[in-house]
């Protein structure tokens, strides 16, 4: 909902005689909070109900945040605008230790991410993992009455809602890879409404989109889900463009780091040539392991 309004005040901002309605939606996978996202379909469950509200007319646009938005959008679809990133980082939150690094063995950490999950398992074997869903109150309140000794959340979301104190240790991309897109919100229409092109390119942020577009183009080469745990993270500086990735097995066990640097005229072909290499390591392997086990 901060996200809508975000969207609605800049529009509103911009075209001062155009009303800008919010039309509130929950999503299944807003409503689904007992099991994780990998298991329940995946983070298109984010979206679907909203593409219906812009198939049906009901809606102009749909405000996504792009780590939530799946590889390949359905056909009759378009991303209109890609917004400034906000910080990509994952943050530990925790009312006891002030960093990762602190926690004693056998810690309870929630995470509903196997992105960060593999991450964290492979850096600190000694933790463990457990799923955290709900939204960010639901999940802080978890924390608060002793589920969790800390859990990992995306730092976008905590500054977003005021809630930056909460944050005792912003963790570098570095040592958590973010997820593709994370901290940057996408702004779908329908394919047909070409009408809406130019009213919302204000919005469109060109480095951020360049940087999205690179991390989803990896993504997008190892057909990436939140089934797999995986990440991209890209930076642009001028006319140039480093991006790094990540696959591994969910245990961490596992885990194949990549990264290349370019001009970034071509930011999907930065990320397929970053996928190349992943894949030339044993990604590929890692990846139909990971299928195998999510069809058993």
């Amino acid at each position: 909902m901060w996200q809508a309004q975000h969207i609605q005040a800049t529009l509103q901002a911009l075209y001062p005689q155009t009303v800008v309605e919010i039309l509130g939606m929950t999503t299944t996978g807003d409503q689904i909070l007992d099991s994780p996202l990998a298991r329940i379909g995946g983070k298109g469950l984010f979206v679907k109900e909203l593409e219906q509200a812009l198939a049906d007319g009901r809606a102009d646009l749909a405000v996504h945040s792009m780590k939530d938005v799946p590889m390949h959008l359905p056909d009759g679809f378009a991303m209109a605008a890609i917004g400034e990133r906000e910080d990509p980082r994952d943050a530990f939150v925790s009312n006891d230790h002030r960093r990762l690094e602190d926690l004693p063995e056998g810690s309870i950490v929630g995470t509903s991410s196997l992105r960060r999950q593999s991450q964290l398992q492979a850096r600190f074997p000694h933790l463990k993992i457990e799923s955290l869903r709900g939204n960010l109150q639901t999940r802080l309140r978890k924390l608060d009455e002793g589920q969790y000794a800390a859990i990992i959340l995306a730092a976008a979301g905590l500054k977003r809602l005021g809630l930056e104190a909460r944050i005792a240790q912003l963790i570098a991309t570095e040592d958590s890879i973010p997820a593709v897109g994370q901290g940057a919100l996408g702004i779908e229409i329908n394919a047909a409404r070409e009408d809406l092109l130019s009213v919302l390119a204000p919005l469109n942020h060109a480095d951020t989109a360049a940087c999205v577009n690179a991390e989803r183009g990896m993504s997008r080469a190892l057909a990436g889900s939140c089934t797999v745990p995986l990440g991209a993270y890209a930076e642009k500086s001028g006319e140039h463009m480093r991006i790094c990735g990540f696959v591994a097995s969910v245990d961490g066990k596992q885990l194949l780091r990549e990264e290349v640097e370019g001009i970034a005229a071509d930011p999907e072909a930065l990320g397929r040539l970053l996928a190349g290499k992943l894949v030339a390591r044993g990604a590929d392997r890692i990846l139909a392991t990971l299928a195998d086990q999510s069809h058993a």
